[in-house]
């Protein structure tokens, strides 16, 4: 990979220097049972995928499987989305329609959507997917630290292998500008089978459009397929797989949230 981007000249060494507390990454660091936390979310039929195992991500050398990516991952994305990260999460909440059983957040990273879904739906059964045992370590740790029971798995997204028609709600924030185009469609068809019939899938992301006209969006940080995301267009994607009622609409200018729903 490159070093050339935005991010690695001029964004990675300001964070270093002014915005990251290293002694309470530090803390979180020895707070976790790294060894441990593996064992127990390692699922070992799983094999890492070509697009995601050899590829950086957000300048981490090695992407999302080390502890260095989750314990960095949250005090970076919360300077990184403008006007505010809890703002943005809150109104993917505010598009749930109705009070979804169980609930899916495909992608989950740390849990900071999950942990927000579980509080505001406390009865519900909640699922944090992701295929970074590390991600999950760090998602478990902070459910923990607010009491809240959540199912943390590793998992593909595209082949999770869950039950057909057995979930309400599907989540996906911040995940499709960093997956292939084909990847993408097949995670899409993998919610479509999952969910019930009348059960809805949001998606929270970065603004297509825009991305696709500002070329320098592209060049913060080392996203491999954020130009390929780009170029394309999540409604048509959701509409060619069945889903109905699509509607994506434009978030403070650099973000898009989609909502769409499987036919009854």
């Amino acid at each position: 990979m490159t070093k050339d981007t935005l991010w690695d000249r001029f964004l990675k060494p300001f964070f270093n220097a002014f915005l990251l507390d290293k002694e309470q990454l530090q803390q979180t660091q020895r707070a976790i049972d790294w060894d441990v936390e593996i064992q127990e979310l390692r699922d070992p039929s799983i094999n890492y995928p070509q697009y995601y195992k050899n590829q950086n991500f957000h300048g981490i050398s090695g992407g999302y499987l080390s502890s260095t990516a989750a314990i960095t991952y949250d005090p970076i994305t919360q300077y990184v989305l403008p006007p505010n990260e809890a703002l943005l999460r809150q109104a993917l909440l505010d598009r749930i329609v109705g009070y979804p059983k169980k609930i899916i957040d495909l992608g989950c990273g740390t849990g900071s959507g999950t942990l927000l879904l579980k509080r505001r739906f406390p009865d519900s059964q909640v699922i944090g997917i992701d295929l970074s045992p590390y991600m999950l370590a760090m998602a478990r740790y902070r459910a923990k630290q607010k009491n809240l029971i959540i199912d943390w798995r590793q998992g593909i997204a595209e082949n999770t292998t869950l039950a057909s028609g057995s979930v309400n709600l599907i989540t996906v924030s911040l995940v499709f500008h960093e997956l292939p185009t084909q990847i993408i469609k097949s995670v899409l068809a993998e919610a479509f089978r999952l969910l019930v019939p009348g059960g809805q899938i949001l998606i929270f992301d970065g603004n297509q459009e825009l991305i696709s006209r500002t070329s320098w969006l592209t060049s913060i940080f080392e996203e491999p397929y954020i130009r390929e995301y780009a170029q394309g267009n999540l409604d048509a994607w959701l509409s060619s797989l069945g889903f109905v009622e699509v509607k994506t609409e434009d978030l403070w200018l650099v973000h898009q949230i989609s909502r769409a729903v499987k036919p009854a």
